[in-house]
């Protein structure tokens, strides 16, 4: 019997994910933001069409199958349509605009079996795609030869794990610093996010060397989706009305403190933080996620801290410009401080 599954990424700008040098050419639309990535996809066709119209940088289609034989694995491949999708960049110039071609590399794949006996064994397929654009980005770098003129390096690298008894489960162990990577997992569903995106560094060191064509992968941080809720959320504190403050916090900072008094509600546009209830950890959280609510629904008092584990962006909302319902609604998703963090699903608390 022949099992087959499928895990992709797909890697876009989102507006609020470009802060440093690249934010100019973004302002004076010399370029463009991408529209969020859709919450599923049912096949193949799917990113086709979204690649079609342009909707992200690059896709990493990551397929494999396994013959099963009386309990075991017999055989193993990748499917036909593993592999790179890379999509153009416009440049708009008065009127119009130049399309340049992305430069795709070559894709690295590795198939590794695992286990046998009574288990079955299982088959890891690994697979890393990326490429660059074709447009200069004249940049000076730390490393030999001190100047740049190609644009840096953008990859992901998917591996994706079938066992004989028909399961299967993905991951992403590696990704440039920039953009944007959404994981969706076998079922379709976008599962994971990279938490971190940071342009200095990966113009500074995505070249050469520092690369997985060079055998240098760099480790992906991910962090968990967003619920629905706090998608609905983000819209309102985004695009709702008045613009929302934007505020940064170096690594070890305290958005929060348990306690103490708030009437702010808290989107993490970018960056990892850990949730603490009386010095324990019970979540942690990434972009997407909505902090704060639970000050604003009831006393006027944090019941937990928020503190950035990596540099940290946020969007800050006032109580005036938030709907209560969806908070209420959103309240009940993030009560988990009886669950330390590891025993329940993460998610914010306030």
């Amino acid at each position: 019997m022949r099992v087959s599954a499928t895990t992709t990424t797909l890697s876009w700008i989102p507006s609020d994910s470009v802060w440093g040098p690249l934010k100019l050419g973004f302002d004076l639309g010399l370029s463009h933001w991408d529209q969020p990535m859709p919450e599923r996809l049912t096949g193949v066709a799917d990113v086709d069409a979204l690649h079609e119209a342009g909707r992200f940088r690059f896709a990493n289609v990551l397929q494999g199958w396994v013959d099963v034989d009386d309990g075991r694995i017999v055989g193993h491949g990748f499917g036909d349509r593993s592999g790179l999708l890379m999509g153009d960049t416009t440049v708009r110039l008065a009127r119009g605009g130049v399309t340049f071609a992305a430069v795709g590399l070559p894709v690295i794949r590795t198939a590794e079996v695992a286990g046998d006996g009574s288990g079955g064994g299982s088959v890891v397929f690994r697979q890393t795609v990326g490429g660059r654009t074709a447009i200069p980005l004249p940049r000076p770098v730390p490393h030999p030869p001190f100047v740049r003129w190609q644009a840096p390096l953008v990859w992901t690298t998917l591996a994706l794990t079938m066992h004989a008894d028909g399961s299967s489960d993905a991951r992403l162990v590696g990704a440039s610093a920039f953009p944007r990577h959404w994981v969706y997992g076998t079922d379709g569903a976008v599962a994971w996010k990279s938490a971190l995106t940071d342009e200095v560094t990966w113009m500074r060191h995505s070249f050469g060397e520092r690369t997985p064509w060079s055998d240098r992968d760099r480790e992906a941080l991910v962090t968990e989706v967003e619920t629905q809720v706090e998608r609905q959320l983000s819209t309102d504190i985004m695009r709702g009305g008045a613009k929302p403050e934007i505020r940064r916090l170096q690594n070890g900072s305290l958005l929060t403190r348990q306690g103490d008094p708030g009437d702010e509600l808290y989107l993490v546009l970018d960056g990892v933080a850990v949730v603490e209830v009386d010095g324990r950890a019970v979540a942690e959280v990434g972009p997407g996620a909505v902090v704060g609510e639970r000050a604003i629904l009831e006393e006027g008092l944090r019941t937990s801290t928020v503190r950035a584990t990596t540099p940290l962006r946020v969007a800050v909302a006032r109580r005036d410009a938030i709907d209560v319902d969806r908070l209420r609604a959103l309240a009940e998703t993030h009560r988990r401080e009886d669950q330390p963090m590891g025993e329940a699903p993460s998610g914010p608390l306030d």
